[in-house]
């Protein structure tokens, strides 16, 4: 059964059970990966995957069910689970399904990159050679992959709803790994877009670069410093904490952002906007996983807390409407509420003039144990560091075995500068971006 037949065999057993509140989510997709070692292919996969959520409000409880059989006679079953499901229910939360009349922007329409398993292969094949031409001491344990693919989202619902649309996307990664004195040092450069516009050699030659450039770090003094956060690092440090944004995690308590809309909570100079519909992306989106239209939103104005991000369910305990940050993690997943792009409004001025205005102190290009290390109700974080030291405004010798330490809610406050050089981190539907800001007395423990 084609999408459409399986959604009129829904909605007619719907109509037939009298269901009045109900709404039907759907995905499909198809992929191909692959990944290489020294100069072949390693892994190769072509992956194809569908399903659909089937929601409904039965006596004001609500009742999911799930299915990747497309049939009339699932159809008819996926809708007796849900309502059995509502049925059972103890919890007193209400349920919503969007009313239709919202005004969804329009994508821009450049046409879908379809690519054959053979050209992906060939690409991670040529970007692994681009990366061990790059550097004599690029060595066996280098790596590439390359990802490719489509994704379709639908939903309709019985107030009339009815919404698709279907994205694409290429990623490569480049993975070096070098050898010099007995040592090993890494590297990593990602691309998103279409594959037509990669330059798999630039691509090489930055993963490269980063890995070359770390040769020979050691550790510095403990002790409080300037430091510049480089645009990946400050960006991961973002994703780290977006959570706290969410109006969801404040009304669990999960969040220091409680009654703190209108209030400054960052520096003049910051401006975090969430963009579904942002140029770059590739996974541009014009409703979210409630098909409430999605729209660009300032969450942090020059420093004030403009908005929460919520869904429909957290929009209404608050009193506001949703802002379209709906999401689901897959068809059968709940709704929960993140971000789509996320970033720090760039400002002026190149990672090189943070470092002039730095004279003296840290650049932080990357951070680990993010995990373990930052908490995300607090904003407390201890994280492993690596960079260069600065000297005279600029870039020096390479640093790793540092932890630098703080909150980022007080970082927030007091970043002094913040440059134009964005940049993005995360997967293909979810992505957090930076320019690199300047921060000063920060704590760094070394040896």
């Amino acid at each position: 059964m084609t999408y459409q037949e399986f959604k009129e065999a829904v909605v007619d057993a719907a109509s037939r059970m009298k269901i009045k509140d109900y709404e039907l989510y759907y995905t499909e997709g198809e992929g191909i990966n692959a990944e290489t070692f020294q100069e072949e292919i390693k892994f190769y996969s072509a992956q194809s995957d569908l399903g659909a959520c089937f929601r409904c409000i039965i006596d004001g409880k609500e009742g999911y069910a799930s299915t990747e059989n497309l049939t009339g006679d699932e159809a008819r079953l996926l809708v007796e689970r849900a309502m059995e499901n509502a049925r059972s229910i103890e919890s007193e939360e209400k349920a919503y399904i969007h009313e239709k009349g919202d005004t969804y922007a329009v994508r821009e329409q450049s046409g879908h990159e379809k690519i054959q398993g053979a050209e992906l292969v060939d690409a991670a094949l040529k970007l692994q050679k681009e990366i061990y031409d790059c550097d004599p001491r690029v060595t066996d344990g280098t790596q590439s992959y390359m990802s490719s693919g489509r994704q379709k989202y639908a939903i309709c619902n019985s107030n009339g709803l009815e919404l698709e649309e279907e994205i694409s996307y290429t990623v490569c990664y480049a993975m070096p790994l070098v050898s010099e004195g007995g040592e090993m040092y890494d590297g990593f450069k990602v691309k998103q877009g279409r594959l037509k516009d990669f330059d798999l050699k630039d691509i090489a030659a930055r993963a490269v670069e980063k890995a070359v450039s770390t040769i020979g770090a050691g550790s510095v003094p403990s002790g409080k410093y300037t430091v510049v956060l480089g645009n990946e690092a400050m960006a991961t440090l973002l994703q780290t904490y977006s959570s706290v944004f969410s109006g969801e995690a404040v009304q669990k308590g999960m969040s220091l952002l409680k009654d703190k809309e209108g209030e400054k909570i960052a520096a003049d100079i910051i401006t975090i906007i969430d963009d579904p519909l942002y140029k770059g992306s590739m996974a541009k989106r014009t409703f979210d996983g409630e098909g409430v239209a999605t729209y660009r939103k300032n969450v942090v104005d020059q420093g004030v807390l403009t908005t929460l991000l919520h869904n429909l369910k957290t929009a209404a305990a608050a009193g506001v409407k949703s802002t379209g940050n709906g999401q689901k993690d897959s068809y059968n997943s709940a709704v929960g509420v993140s971000p789509f792009t996320f970033y720090i409004q760039p400002v002026e001025g190149t990672a090189e003039d943070m470092l002039a205005l730095a004279g003296d102190g840290i650049y932080i290009t990357g951070l680990e144990g993010l995990h373990a290390g930052a908490n995300p109700i607090t904003g407390d974080f201890s994280l492993s560091a690596v960079g260069f030291c600065i000297e005279d405004g600029r870039k020096a010798a390479p640093v790793k075995n540092i932890t630098v330490s703080g909150n980022f809610f007080t970082l927030l406050k007091e970043i002094e500068k913040a440059g134009a050089d964005l940049e993005f981190v995360g997967g293909v539907t979810r992505r957090c971006g930076s320019p690199s800001v300047l921060v000063r007395n920060v704590a760094i423990a070394g040896k």
